[in-house]
């Protein structure tokens, strides 16, 4: 417990200092966010906020892997960290100088591979179903979905951040109910804490200072996707990893959010890295919610399903599977009543228009 709290104080403070030296030489630099039909912000935010969260785990992550974990897993973990590396820096890259999506996919395969090649996959589908040869496709088509999914959500002050803070916190209540995964917990309230650091400067509070921009969104997205991925005891008989379901519970809201973005894509005829504002915090904003407001409800969503799933990993049978499904029907519930709401105030805004 003590080491938790020494772990979260410092990895928060540094976090926030590294923000603020970013801060400072993105303003010297004149590195401001881009303005264009996916953004919604006015003025110069600097956009590379990412980096100093990233890092800091990141270095977080080195001392934890060299000092925490038993050899043989340390060596293991090396190549994951590299793909980890490799999304930052090319995220980074992109915000500097945008990338063709195909180049971006490339080296997003590239980073996923780095983990499913050292064997890092889901073990269960649900909770005691093992899916056998599948667990490497799927685990990597969850990868670069969520890390591309992270970014889709990005789009208003605090709300990837403050989704991604909520999950890695989830994820360490339920390696702690897994129990002896002292180091995956260390990793999860290390991500919290320096994504924490972030929040201080991109809260609309009154409106961000500094924004993650793709290195920073990239980054969270594929770290969230491996941490339900890492197991840290392989003698024993139960696997101590999440289950695909129960991790896909926990970051239902950009999944949902960018099926539907997919979907509403291909249904208009676009390709499917076309922009628009039609994101489940657009319809939220059309609705009249502020920046702050659309962070109340999404926050309060996160929690609200990060509670289902976490006692639907703690109960058994019936229990357990039925709160997994109502975390995922809350899901589709709020995101079917936006979506009709929106309709309705659409209609209402043209009728008036007409008159």
């Amino acid at each position: 417990m003590t080491s938790a709290v020494i772990t979260i104080c410092c990895v928060f403070v540094l976090s926030v200092l590294a923000e603020l030296a970013i801060l400072r030489i993105c303003r010297k630099k004149s590195w401001y966010d881009s303005i264009n039909e996916r953004k919604i912000h006015t003025g110069n935010i600097p956009r590379l906020g990412g980096i100093s969260f990233a890092t800091v785990f990141i270095l977080c992550t080195l001392f934890i892997n060299f000092f925490l974990l038993e050899p043989h897993f340390s060596r293991r973990f090396l190549l994951p960290l590299s793909g980890l590396i490799l999304v930052l820096v090319s995220g980074v890259l992109d915000d500097f100088r945008p990338m063709q999506p195909r180049h971006k996919l490339l080296l997003q395969i590239i980073a996923a591979l780095c983990v499913i090649v050292p064997g890092f996959s889901f073990q269960q589908i649900l909770f005691e179903e093992d899916p056998g040869w599948l667990r490497y496709p799927v685990s990597f088509f969850w990868i670069i979905g969520l890390t591309n999914a992270i970014n889709l959500i990005d789009g208003v002050d605090g709300l990837a951040g403050g989704l991604a803070f909520l999950a890695a916190l989830t994820y360490a209540a339920i390696f702690v109910l897994n129990g002896d995964n002292n180091a995956v917990i260390l990793l999860c309230i290390s991500l919290t804490a320096a994504i924490g650091g972030f929040l201080v400067f991109n809260l609309p509070l009154p409106k961000a200072c500094i924004f993650m921009g793709d290195g920073g969104s990239q980054f969270l997205g594929f770290i969230l996707a491996v941490l339900p991925l890492i197991e840290m005891r392989e003698s024993v008989s139960a696997p101590q990893n999440i289950p695909l379901l129960p991790a896909a519970a926990v970051l239902s809201i950009p999944i949902f959010d960018t099926v539907a973005a997919i979907w509403r894509r291909i249904r208009d005829g676009r390709r499917i890295d076309s922009p628009d504002k039609a994101h489940i915090h657009h319809k939220l904003m059309n609705l009249g919610l502020s920046s702050r407001g659309v962070d109340g409800v999404l926050y309060g969503l996160q929690i609200l399903i990060g509670a289902l799933v976490f006692f639907s990993v703690k109960g058994e049978g019936i229990l357990s599977r039925s709160l997994l499904a109502v975390s995922f029907l809350v899901v589709i519930l709020f995101f079917s009543l936006i979506h009709f709401l929106n309709q309705a105030a659409a209609k209402r805004t043209m009728k008036l228009t007409r008159q």
